[in-house]
């Protein structure tokens, strides 16, 4: 393939995954952009009431359907994925919704029915504990941001009127992400 056509065609490549997936970026810039100012977002958090002496195996392999019971029986309708445990403690997920956090304790289990506001679940989405499906989608955008920032740099660098600039703006920016994520 001649160079210029394989230049119009990763414009093309380039051009559409980026506006495909400019929704996917705008969620990480805006979620991110809010947390590194302080807009970390909240939830509501309403006790669960459960019968004394109620414990919950959080590291067994049924304690997804150990949690949907106890839940049920208690009235709190919540549809979860999946269950992520940490030693004493447990939350449905995903976080990006209405989702119950646990804590095995010395004195029982207790529970608590969060709610997300929206920064709170932007947020959630940008750290992969959305859905399932949200997050096989955010690995496609990682590949496709990776073809897009390459495919970008490949244009430029077989564009000789570009060539020069795209040379000098990829060392600067490696340089200033070298220094700043690295060295001050």
């Amino acid at each position: 393939m001649n160079p210029l056509k394989l230049r119009r065609l990763l414009i093309s490549v380039h051009l559409y995954l980026a506006a495909f997936m400019a929704p996917a970026f705008l969620v990480v810039a805006i979620s991110g952009g809010l947390y590194l100012v302080g807009i970390e977002g909240k939830t509501t958090d309403t006790p669960i009431d459960l019968p004394a002496g109620t414990t919950l195996d959080l590291k067994g392999p049924d304690a997804a359907d150990q949690v949907r019971g106890l839940l049920e029986a208690q009235g709190v309708d919540v549809s979860f994925e999946y269950l992520r445990g940490r030693g004493n403690s447990g939350t449905t997920r995903p976080t990006t919704r209405d989702y119950v956090s646990f804590e095995q304790g010395p004195e029982g289990l207790t529970a608590s029915l969060r709610k997300p506001d929206f920064p709170y679940a932007l947020m959630e989405l940008h750290k992969g504990h959305g859905p399932r499906i949200y997050r096989t989608y955010q690995i496609l955008v990682a590949i496709g941001l990776f073809i897009v920032v390459v495919g970008g740099l490949i244009v430029g660098l077989l564009a000789n009127t570009y060539r020069r600039p795209t040379i000098i703006a990829t060392v600067a920016g490696t340089v200033l992400v070298t220094l700043l994520g690295f060295i001050l």
